[in-house]
C-alpha cells in the first residue's frame, strides 16, 4: 500500500478513537522511511493512549529532528508522559522549560511547569509560574483562569472581607465562562470559604461548582452501577478465590484502594518514608490490562484461564519495572488507584503475594470531601450530586463485604479517624499486615519529597491534623438527605 493511502487509513483510525488500530497503521506506514514531522505526532499520540509510553517519546523525538511545526507542543506532551506515566519529573521540568524557552508566552506549559511544581512541593516556584501565567496576553485567559483557581488554594484568603473571595466569585459567574474552569474556580471558592468557617457559603459554592462539573462528563447511571456490582459479585464467588498464578520472585504489589478522598494518598505518602517501599503513584496498568485481555469484564473473568493470567500479571508486572526503576531492590510497591477496589477479586487471582490496603473514613466525610473537589467525571461520574454519590457509596459498600468474605486476610481497612487519633498504632498494623518491619520514618511522611499527583498534594506534607476529621458536622443540615439515604440503606454514619 502506497504512503499517501496508510497516512489516510491510520488518520482515519485516530478519527474514530482506535488507538491500537492506527499504532498497526502508522507502525508499517513508517518503517524503513523517514516519514513527516506530522506522521511522528500522531504516531506518538496513538502510542500515548496504548500505554507505550517510552515508544511514544521517541516517536516526538522523530518529530522534533525532523523539524514538526510548534516544537514547543511536542516538549510539552513529552513532559506530560515522563511525569503523568513515567515519574521522571526532573526530565518533565526540563521538557517544559525548553518549551518555554522556544516560546516564553506558551501558557500550557506554564500551567503545566506550575502544576509539576506544586505536586513536588515546590510552592513558591509554582506561585511564580501562576502569576507570570496572569500576565499573558488576552487569548490566554482561560489559563490566566485556571491559574487564579491554583493561586487561591496556594495563598488562601486569610479573612473573610478578602477581595480575592470576591474576585474568585465574580469570575465563576462570568457569562459562558467554560463549565470545567467554572467548576474549579468555585471549588476553590468552597474550599476557602471552608478554611474560614463560613459554610454556608461554602455549601452554596460547592453545589454552584458542582452544577457546572456535571456539564462536562457523562452522567451517573444509578441502574447500570447496580448491575455492574451485581456483575462483580456474580463473577468472583468464593468458590473461585484460589490464585491462578504462581508466586514470583519480584517486589510484590500492594493496592491501595477504596473510595475517592478517604486517605488512600495519606497511606501512600506514609508508605513512602519506609526503606523498602517503592510508591507507584496511581497507575492505570490495571485497567489497561483489563481492557486489553479481558474486554468483557467482569463477565469474562468467569472464564479466566492459568495462562491469560500469567499473560495479564507478567505484563503488569514487566510495566511495573520500566515505570518504577529500582523496584527490583525493595520488597514491595505501591500502586494507589482508589477505583481498583473494583478489581480485587482479579488482583486476588493474579498476584498471590498482593496485599490490598482499603483506606475509609466516616461516610458524610467521604461525600463531603467529594462534594467539595472537581473529580474527572470519567473516574467517578457520581461525584457531582450528593445523592448520586450516596448510591455509589451504599454499593461501594456492598462491594466490600463481598470481597472480605470471599478473600478473608487479604485485606487490611485503614481508617483515617483511627490514624489521625492513634498514628503510630495504625501505621504498625499496616506494616505488620504488609510484612514489613517498623519504620519510624513513616511518623514524618510530611517530611518526604515525593511528587503527588491529586488534590492531597498539600495535606500530606504536614503533619497529621484532625480539622479534617468531623467536618462533616459543620454541614449538618445540608447533608440530612444524604444521612437519610444512608440510613435506609442499614449504614449508620453517626
Amino acid at each position: 500500500m502506497q504512503q499517501s493511502a496508510l497516512r489516510q487509513q491510520a488518520v482515519g483510525w485516530l478519527a474514530r478513537g482506535d488507538w491500537r488500530r492506527a499504532v498497526e497503521v502508522y507502525r508499517e506506514l513508517l518503517a524503513g522511511q523517514s516519514g513527516q514531522p506530522d506522521d511522528w505526532y500522531n504516531y506518538a499520540y496513538a502510542l500515548r493512549q496504548v500505554g507505550e509510553f517510552t515508544r511514544a517519546l521517541d516517536a516526538y523525538g522523530k518529530a522534533l529532528e525532523r523539524g514538526a511545526d510548534q516544537p514547543e507542543e511536542i516538549h510539552l506532551n513529552r513532559a506530560a508522559i515522563l511525569s503523568a506515566e513515567l515519574q521522571r519529573d526532573e526530565e518533565a521540568r526540563e521538557e517544559l522549560r525548553t518549551a518555554l524557552f522556544l516560546n516564553p508566552e506558551y501558557a500550557p506549559a506554564l500551567l503545566n511547569l506550575g502544576n509539576l511544581l506544586e505536586e513536588t512541593g515546590k510552592r513558591d516556584e509554582a506561585v511564580k509560574c501562576y502569576r507570570r501565567l496572569q500576565t499573558l496576553a488576552s487569548d490566554e485567559r482561560s489559563l490566566a483562569l485556571e491559574a487564579l483557581a491554583r493561586l487561591a488554594h496556594l495563598q488562601p484568603p486569610d479573612s473573610a472581607d478578602d477581595p480575592r473571595l470576591d474576585e474568585l466569585e465574580r469570575t465563576a459567574r462570568t457569562p459562558g465562562i467554560d463549565s470545567v474552569l467554572c467548576a474549579n474556580l468555585f471549588l476553590a471558592l468552597a474550599r476557602n470559604l471552608d478554611r474560614l468557617a463560613l459554610h454556608d457559603r461554602a455549601f452554596e459554592a460547592m453545589t454552584a461548582g458542582k452544577r457546572a462539573a456535571a456539564k462536562t462528563g457523562e452522567s451517573y447511571r444509578p441502574q447500570r452501577q447496580e448491575r455492574f456490582t451485581d456483575a462483580l459479585i456474580t463473577a468472583f464467588p468464593a468458590s473461585s478465590s484460589a490464585p491462578l498464578v504462581a508466586p514470583g520472585e519480584e517486589a510484590s504489589p500492594v493496592f491501595i484502594c477504596g473510595m475517592f478522598r478517604s486517605g488512600s494518598t495519606l497511606i501512600e505518602q506514609v508508605l513512602s518514608a519506609h526503606g523498602e517501599v517503592v510508591t507507584g503513584g496511581e497507575l492505570d496498568l490495571l485497567p489497561r490490562l483489563v481492557a486489553r485481555h479481558l474486554p468483557a469484564f467482569p463477565e469474562a473473568a468467569r472464564a479466566l484461564d492459568v495462562s491469560t493470567a500469567e499473560r495479564i500479571a507478567r505484563d503488569y508486572l514487566d510495566e511495573v519495572s520500566i515505570r518504577l526503576p529500582g523496584v527490583a531492590q525493595r520488597r514491595v510497591f505501591t500502586d494507589k488507584r482508589p477505583p481498583n477496589f473494583l478489581f480485587i477479586g482479579l488482583i486476588c487471582r493474579l498476584f498471590p503475594d498482593a496485599r490490598i490496603v482499603h483506606t475509609c473514613r466516616h461516610p458524610l466525610d467521604t461525600a463531603l470531601s467529594i462534594f467539595m473537589h472537581h473529580l474527572d467525571a470519567r473516574a467517578a461520574p457520581y461525584a457531582n450530586d450528593l445523592a448520586d454519590i450516596g448510591h455509589y457509596y451504599v454499593h461501594y459498600r456492598r462491594l466490600m463485604h463481598h470481597w472480605k468474605t470471599v478473600f478473608p486476610g487479604r485485606i487490611r481497612d485503614v481508617d483515617y479517624d483511627r490514624l489521625v487519633d492513634d498514628p503510630e498504632g495504625e501505621i504498625g498494623g499496616l506494616l505488620e499486615f504488609l510484612g514489613l518491619p517498623w519504620d519510624a520514618a513513616c511518623l514524618a511522611f510530611h517530611r518526604q519529597r515525593t511528587t503527588v499527583r491529586t488534590a492531597s498534594y498539600w495535606q500530606v506534607r504536614q503533619p497529621l491534623y484532625r480539622s479534617a476529621s468531623g467536618r462533616w458536622h459543620h454541614y449538618r443540615q445540608h447533608l440530612e438527605p444524604l444521612r437519610d439515604q444512608l440510613l435506609a440503606a442499614g449504614i449508620d454514619p453517626e
